[in-house]
């Protein structure tokens, strides 16, 4: 019995170790929601059929560089 038990919490840990889901908690999903928006926006400024009163250019820059940023945090989490 003792032998069973054993072998049943060796192939539990076995099945845990290998499983995706111990790595299952999301780093930073605030970050990564945000770059989603960022991505989203881009698209809409950039297909928006005004230029935001002059400020269609500024705004596409803004959003790339701010999507760069966290492009970059992340690769150092």
């Amino acid at each position: 019995m003792k032998k069973a038990i054993t072998s049943l919490f060796a192939v539990m840990a076995l099945m845990l170790a290998l499983s995706p889901a111990t790595s299952a908690r999301e780093e930073h999903p605030e970050i990564r929601q945000a770059l989603q928006a960022l991505r989203d926006a881009r698209v809409h400024i950039a297909e928006a059929k005004h230029d935001f009163h002059g400020h269609r250019a500024d705004a596409l820059r803004a959003t790339d560089e701010a999507i760069r940023q966290l492009e970059i945090c992340m690769q150092y989490d």
